[in-house]
């Protein structure tokens, strides 16, 4: 149900000042830049946010003078948010955080260039994203985890750029609704399937240039918005850039569509499959390496598709890491309901030349377009950790020269795979693969592993709890 529209909030600045009024968002680049764009705005509170081990935003409001202070210094944030789960359920284990240890603050850093707009909002306030890169918490933290990798590549002489694409479903329902019925029989805006449907997107033409103007104006461009197969469910390419920035638009475009959403009376969900009737939702990444002039290290026209030896071995550590890491892309028990044949994603670690039914599909072009595209993320995705996966396994496959398989030549789902590339079948295997991974403790480091690992296996031991629809069905009458 399309209702009013949400006014795009002027993040013009309050006054006559000419520097100020020129002053964006994007031309803050460090603590002294954001204390003037602050204060040039006349903002009184600003939203401050980290992003948990689910991918989860928490964060807050504080005030002008306490944001001086944190963004010159830091700032304490409960370290509880990597010691409970999404649903917000202590773990059991004091594995980081916990009863012993009283559930300390955290010292976060506010990353200044992160300065996003909040057009959802009529206080003209603005958005910093922190981490806790200076602190303990850093061996658990996603955002600190992927900036750890992006140095270890910079050390190397790259650049890593990427970018993300999310499918989503959009219903007619509210918080409270989904609720109410027992998350059964949900309305989506739109009924059937409908992909690209030129029909769709102009009925609901409103929406999508909402949606469009809401990412332009928080630094999140989209290259694409169209409907995907099934009802009521879209799909939005995000612009390439470098890959903290692709993360932080990540996080946040899946943050601000739900808040778009619900403020419209209706709901987004990135769940990797939300029904049985219908394919997963896919949240892909596309990746690449620049060297320190701006030149492609995967690119070499001498070779076959412009495969440079280093992009060979990228794929080739990937594809060896993939049964390994797949806990730090697929997340959640959900994830691996989406991970069947026949649905558009894959099954083992298969690669391939343009090739869509491939886990990994190596796509050729010129030196600005030739990628990896890393098919195994699904839409829930914690962008930091899957990138951090998806970069450090490519970056390990070139310090060992890994070479991949035989890229795989049309159907992956009915290729005769190597057993070393089939995927674990649930988190919880997947998470005792990435504590047994010598490779993920030499890339992400003991602390993070083990933390990691036991928060997946406290998500599966929810799951088992749980006395399901289908259990119900299955054996309540004839056993």
């Amino acid at each position: 149900m399309i209702i009013d529209s949400i006014k795009i909030v002027s993040t013009a600045p309050v006054g006559d000042n000419e520097e100020s009024a020129s002053m964006q968002e994007r031309d803050v680049i460090d603590a002294q830049s954001a204390v003037e764009l602050v204060a040039h705005r006349g903002i009184d509170n600003i939203k401050v946010g980290v992003t948990d081990l689910d991918g989860v935003l928490r964060g807050k409001y504080i005030n002008r003078r306490k944001f001086e202070a944190a963004i010159a210094k830091g700032f304490g944030f409960c370290d509880v948010i990597f010691g409970w789960d999404s649903a917000d359920e202590l773990y059991e284990q004091d594995s980081f955080s916990g009863w012993k240890s009283g559930f300390a603050d955290a010292w976060a850093s506010i990353d200044a260039t992160s300065c996003r707009a909040l057009p959802t909002e009529a206080s003209r306030s603005v958005m910093f994203l922190a981490d806790f890169s200076g602190d303990r918490a850093a061996e658990v933290c996603p955002r600190s985890l992927l900036k750890r990798v992006l140095q270890k590549l910079e050390e190397q002489g790259y650049k890593a750029n990427a970018s993300a694409e999310f499918e989503f479903f959009l219903f007619n329902e509210t918080p409270d609704s989904v609720r109410q019925k027992n998350y059964q029989q949900l309305q989506p805006i739109t009924p059937d399937n409908f992909g690209y449907s030129v029909l769709r997107s102009s009925t609901h033409a409103d929406f999508y240039h909402e949606l469009l103007d809401m990412s332009a104006h928080m630094g999140i461009p989209l290259e694409g918005l169209h409907t995907e197969t099934g009802p009521g469910v879209l799909e939005a390419a995000l612009e390439y850039c470098d890959a903290l920035r692709a993360a932080d638009n990540a996080v946040l475009f899946k943050t601000f569509v739900k808040v778009l959403a619900q403020r419209k009376q209706m709901m987004a969900s990135f769940m990797a499959k939300w029904s049985n009737d219908y394919p997963g939702q896919s949240g892909h990444l596309h990746l690449s390496l620049a060297r320190a002039d701006g030149s492609s290290v995967f690119y070499d026209a001498q070779n076959p598709h412009n495969m440079s030896d280093e992009m060979r071995w990228f794929i080739g550590g990937q594809q060896r890491l993939m049964p390994e890491l797949l806990s730090m892309v697929a997340s959640s028990c959900n994830s691996y309901t989406r991970l069947v044949p026949g649905f558009w994603a894959p099954t083992a670690a298969t690669w391939g030349i343009d090739n869509r039914t491939c886990a990994l599909r190596a796509i050729p072009g010129n030196p600005a377009s030739q990628r990896v595209e890393y098919r195994i993320a699904a839409a829930d995705i914690n962008p930091y950790l899957a990138l951090a996966a998806a970069l450090g396994s490519g970056l390990w496959g070139i310090e060992q020269r890994c070479e991949p398989g035989p890229p795989t030549v049309g159907n992956a789902y009915q290729a005769n795979t190597d057993a070393r590339s089939e995927l674990p079948g649930t988190l919880a295997e997947a998470a005792a693969r990435l504590r047994q991974s010598t490779a993920a403790r030499e890339l992400f480091g003991d602390g993070f592993v083990e933390h990691y690992a036991y928060s997946r296996e406290w998500e599966e031991q929810q799951q088992r709890k749980a006395v399901t629809n289908w259990q119900l069905r299955r054996y309540f009458e004839i056993i």
